[in-house]
């Protein structure tokens, strides 16, 4: 989110702190931990320290990216940032998936467990346990049930409702667990909890490695603290330290809860081992009933219960952020980014993604299988966020973030080549989740492509034209070339160039090309260069941001694409002091339709200056040609100083009412992504939009003009174009998109 757009910052650190207590406590032990044991033994505890760890290795790189970048989206923000718009895109969707995934994991598992402690109360009071009450249908009603009641709180609530409930009495039951299994074990003899622990390693090192595997999606909910980022309260600060206070309470819990199930949890003589295999999913519950009795077990489910109900909170709060920061940067359908006026929640993304979690819900039969694939995909996002940080620290040298990682950068590269480990031992052992997640991303690459790479390109474009570090830390350092032949020329065109190239990440080139005489003999007469001079010197003197160069050709236009092509420019700034005699030359016409890269055409009096500017006219065709190169150069604009921009639509007289209302909304969403709020809009109906321009360009102290590339044998710019031309005084900017 940007400062003018996110949520009102309401959670403090006890907020962000529950979202992560949420998100990682409870459902991920009392559903892994069977497996863990299963596989390992009593060294499941080794691997839930490892796995503990790698997630602190990976939160403190989350904490460095969240305290530099302390807005919604968690990894996809990082993505937008540092790598590209459609690389975002690929992290956010599958970030999203995962998290609506892990939802409808939590919401049938609640149901599961609701339906187990509702089954015997109901027999209890009607002497009667129908089958149906634990059953499938049963269990996924139940599910949607909760989904709906936190969709709900979700609209309702500032915060989305921190849920500090569900987090206080889950802790307090497995605090409750913890106390009586370490007052248990103070009855048994050392030797027979030293026989509970033997063999500690069961499968030797590679059933810890699988282990490790199966549970590290167990501490899975950091990250969400992240995806909230734009909402939390002095967020250099609390977003680090509730991550690590997450993980460190996650951990106080899981490792003593782990020793006490695999010693107090069995009977002397008996093998946490045979247990876990016997039993995977209730192996807590039944460990519990050892050393509590009935009490014990029902404290499980009581905790479970909870668990899941704060972990489905938690996943459906973070996903809907995801999708409310896609959307505003046009990756996703832009409603979803709308916020309540009054509780500044985004309602649309909770209701949408709620309701393909409902689906998911309902109609997906191996939800098992999604949830490793939410799992697979978690573990690669995290390895991608160690290298997010590698290269944003990287690429800010100078400008220490607010949080720092150590060691850096070891610890990184080390949370990096672990999580990939983990990743792809994931997708050998669970190949439907590599599978799941290729198709989520097939689909999503399909619907970017066809619906929202036209605006997020646009809305990228204007975003780093209006926050140049988004450029520095893309490793991108665009090059603006200006061919100059006038000295008068010089200051105006080198201003213009210095508005495009944004400071301390652009460059300016300026180019001089001398054209020699007919008689020149290379290295036997001297070539005049005292008007290259002076074009030089003056180049100094304006900017000491532009560099100069000097070259000697017979054919200048060639020399300029030989130029561009060689520097590699992202633009070509072109001047032209009377646009009527040069605009149709031939030339001109063949560098637009051959150049290799976008071209800004500047028609100005002699002596303009870019200061002058206030009221800038773009006149819109609707079709979209040079959306992104307009989003850039309006965004350099506004950049470098206060400007009015109209936006223009001329639609013929006859034009219906519903299309005139159209295209109002449609202009308007073109002037909020390309103007950043700093617009209005026009739509006028009339036969003769030329005229309509020109009047409009009278009160206007800049035009901004689209040209078509249609080709060296076509004409560079239209009839209204020339109009314009012919008609105005005043500056224009003629803008060609390379594509």
């Amino acid at each position: 989110m940007t400062r003018s757009s996110e949520s009102e910052r309401s959670i403090g650190l006890l907020g962000a702190t529950s979202i992560g207590v949420g998100a990682i406590v409870g459902g991920g032990i009392l559903a892994l931990a069977g497996a863990a044991f299963a596989v390992t033994g009593p060294s499941a505890v080794v691997a839930f320290t490892l796995n503990g760890l790698i997630a602190l290795l990976t939160a403190l790189s989350f904490a460095e990216l969240s305290a530099a970048f302390p807005q919604s989206g968690g990894t996809y923000t990082f993505a937008k940032k540092v790598l590209s718009v459609e690389a975002a895109f690929a992290v956010g969707w599958v970030v999203w998936f995962a998290s609506i995934a892990a939802g409808a994991l939590y919401a049938l598992g609640f149901g599961y467990f609701a339906a187990t402690a509702l089954a015997p109360c109901w027999q209890q009071f009607t002497g009667q346990s129908p089958a149906y009450l634990t059953g499938p249908t049963a269990v996924t009603l139940i599910g949607l049930a909760a989904v709906g009641f936190y969709t709900l709180r979700l609209t309702l609530k500032t915060g989305g409702g921190a849920g500090h409930w569900e987090n206080v009495g889950k802790l307090a039951v497995f605090a409750i667990l913890i106390a009586s299994g370490l007052w248990a074990l103070t009855g048994r003899a050392p030797s027979s909890i030293q026989s509970s622990l033997t063999p500690f390693f069961s499968s030797g090192a590679f059933g810890l490695l699988q282990a490790m595997g199966f549970t590290f999606i167990a501490l899975q909910g950091f990250d969400l603290i992240a995806a909230a980022g734009g909402e939390i309260r002095d967020p250099t600060r609390n977003i680090p330290r509730s991550m690590f206070l997450s993980l460190l309470i996650a951990l106080a819990i899981y490792i003593p809860l782990l020793l006490v199930i695999s010693t107090a949890g069995v009977e002397p003589g008996s093998s946490i081992v045979a247990a876990s295999k016997e039993n995977p999913e209730g192996i807590v519950a039944v460990a519990a009933k050892h050393f509590m009795g009935p009490f014990g077990y029902w404290l499980v489910v009581a905790a479970a219960i909870l668990s899941m109900l704060s972990a489905l909170r938690a996943n459906l709060y973070a996903a809907s952020r995801v999708a409310a920061a896609m959307a505003r940067d046009r990756t996703m359908p832009h409603a979803l980014s709308v916020l309540h006026p009054q509780r500044h929640t985004p309602v649309t993304a909770v209701l949408v993604t709620s309701a393909v979690v409902a689906t998911m819900v309902v109609a997906i039969p191996n939800v098992a299988a999604a949830g490793a694939a939410s799992s697979l995909i978690f573990l690669v996002t995290f390895a991608l966020a160690h290298w997010i940080a590698i290269l944003a620290r990287r690429r800010s040298p100078g400008r220490p973030p607010p949080f720092r990682t150590p060691w850096f950068p070891l610890v990184p590269v080390a949370g990096t080549v672990a999580c990939f480990a983990l990743a792809a031992y994931q997708g050998v052992m669970v190949p439907s989740a590599g599978f799941i997640t290729s198709v989520w991303l097939g689909l999503g690459g399909l619907l970017f492509l066809g619906l929202f790479a036209r605006p997020a390109r646009v809305m990228d474009a204007s975003t780093e034209a209006l926050d140049p570090d988004v450029i520095r830390l893309r490793g991108r350092s665009p090059l603006v070339l200006v061919p100059v032949a006038n000295p008068h020329n010089v200051e105006a065109m080198v201003t213009v160039a210095d508005a495009l190239a944004p400071p301390q990440v652009g460059r300016v080139l300026v180019l001089s090309v001398a054209v020699p005489p007919k008689d020149w003999q290379p290295g036997k007469t001297l070539l005049p260069l005292r008007h290259t001079q002076m074009i030089l010197g003056d180049t100094m003197n304006v900017s000491v941001r532009a560099g100069a160069l000097s070259t000697v050709a017979t054919n200048p236009w060639q020399e300029i694409r030989r130029i561009a092509r060689e520097h590699r420019c992202e633009s070509i700034l072109v001047g032209l002091s009377d646009f009527r005699q040069n605009a149709t030359s031939t030339p001109l016409a063949e560098l637009l339709a051959s150049a290799p890269c976008d071209i800004v055409v500047l028609r100005a009096s002699p002596g303009w200056q870019l200061s002058q500017v206030q009221k800038i006219l773009v006149p819109v065709g609707g079709r979209g040609w040079h959306d992104q190169l307009r989003a850039r150069l309006l965004g350099s604009l506004l950049r470098t100083g206060q400007r009015e921009i109209t936006f223009l639509r001329v639609l013929s007289e006859s034009t219906p009412q519903q299309v005139y209302t159209r295209a109002i909304r449609e202009l308007a969403r073109v002037a909020r992504d390309e103007a950043s709020g700093h617009s209005r809009v026009e739509v006028v109906k009339n036969d003769d939009p030329g005229r309509v321009i020109v009047d409009h360009a009278a009160t206007s102290d800049m035009v901004v003009l689209g040209v078509q590339r249609l080709g060296p044998r076509r004409k560079a710019f239209g009839h209204i174009a020339m109009r314009i031309a012919q008609e105005t005084t005043c500056p224009i900017l003629m803008i060609s998109h390379r594509g």
